[in-house]
């Protein structure tokens, strides 16, 4: 048996957990602890106070850290912490032979091959191809995009920058979101992160409130302007697109539900515009915390539609597998997965 390490690492809180892997490549759980980051100066105190507190007769002999953040030449700085991390360092200080930093959103591709099916919803089950390319993309504080490429008998995970490409609008409607998203920030382009993200649904929210579409709550209203009047603070005491999801899953809210409606629309369209860069027969998984909170209302809309409705190609889109995956943990799982490929 092999003791690893594996964590996911960011700005508000990290996940630590110890994993022994048996002769046949099975993963099984031994200890797992969450902390407040900024608690810490630094990611070493936080480990060591773990690893005491697991108390365990054995030392990790590898670590696996999934980091909220850019990873470049095994050293990263997180968006939200002042710490910063180097692979070297930490395997001295720590002392683990084997450590790797990956960007939380790698951890993920590789997170796919430890879910079971209870941890995926399939929107559609297309024709699986085994040696075929794998997409993600997931929706939450950002909008992460990455790939999966089979070699040998594994596959090796690519992030991407793809979150950052340019919201393309469909329709009157998302022409008007654009404009007013140009305007308000006053800004060149747009980019589809902007729009299909945790803030993007807010920005929708704005949106569609300032057009005067759709009647405010007075409930899901004083959320929003409270948000609004604390513009520039660190840290904010409400989260508008929590709440904008759940009054829209309730129905209790029209214009939560008009925003969500024209939320996950953008959302399954780029979904389909990654699918059609890289044909993902092996499967195109949406990861992110948005998708399994507002999970009936994609299961009931028109993401598929949006998905596929890409002209003469629709065919082949509808021919690609669909999975939401529903556990949380998945960029945890991803660490671990890759610290045993160490």
């Amino acid at each position: 048996m092999t003791l690893l390490l594996a964590g996911d690492i960011g700005g508000t809180k990290t996940i630590l957990r110890l994993v022994e892997v048996s002769n046949s490549s099975e993963l099984h759980n031994i200890y797992e602890e969450s902390y407040q980051s900024g608690d810490f100066p630094d990611l070493v105190p936080m480990v060591q106070q773990f690893l005491v507190k697991a108390n365990i007769p054995s030392h990790p002999e590898k670590a696996c850290f999934a980091i909220a953040g850019p990873v470049v030449n095994n050293t990263a700085k997180l968006t939200n912490l002042v710490w910063f991390l180097d692979t070297e360092r930490l395997a001295q200080e720590l002392s683990i032979p084997l450590i790797s930093l990956i960007n939380d959103f790698a951890a993920v591709g590789y997170g796919i091959f430890g879910l079971t099916k209870q941890d995926l919803f399939t929107l559609q089950a297309g024709k699986h191809q085994p040696e075929a390319p794998i997409a993600i993309i997931g929706a939450g504080t950002g909008l992460g995009q990455g790939f999966l490429i089979k070699q040998g008998n594994q596959y090796q995970v690519f992030p991407s920058e793809g979150g950052h490409a340019d919201f393309a609008p469909r329709n009157e409607l998302e022409f008007q979101l654009l404009k007013y998203l140009l305007d308000k920030h006053d800004i060149q382009r747009v980019s589809v992160e902007r729009v299909v993200s945790g803030q993007g649904v807010v920005a929708i929210y704005q949106f569609l409130r300032d057009r005067k579409l759709a009647i405010e709550s007075p409930e899901i209203a004083q959320v929003v302007r409270t948000w609004e009047q604390q513009a520039g603070q660190a840290e904010k005491t409400v989260d508008p697109g929590a709440a904008i999801g759940k009054a829209a899953v309730q129905g209790s809210d029209r214009l939560s539900e008009q925003t969500l409606q024209l939320f996950i629309d953008a959302y399954g369209a780029e979904a389909g515009n990654l699918a059609l860069k890289l044909l993902p027969y092996g499967g195109l998984y949406i990861a992110g915390g948005i998708a399994p909170k507002v999970l009936p209302l994609i299961e009931n809309s028109n993401f598929l539609l949006n998905f596929s409705q890409k002209g003469r190609m629709r065919p082949l889109l509808e021919e690609i597998p669909v999975h939401i995956i529903l556990n949380p943990q998945v960029g945890l799982i991803g660490a671990a997965l890759c610290a045993a490929r160490l």
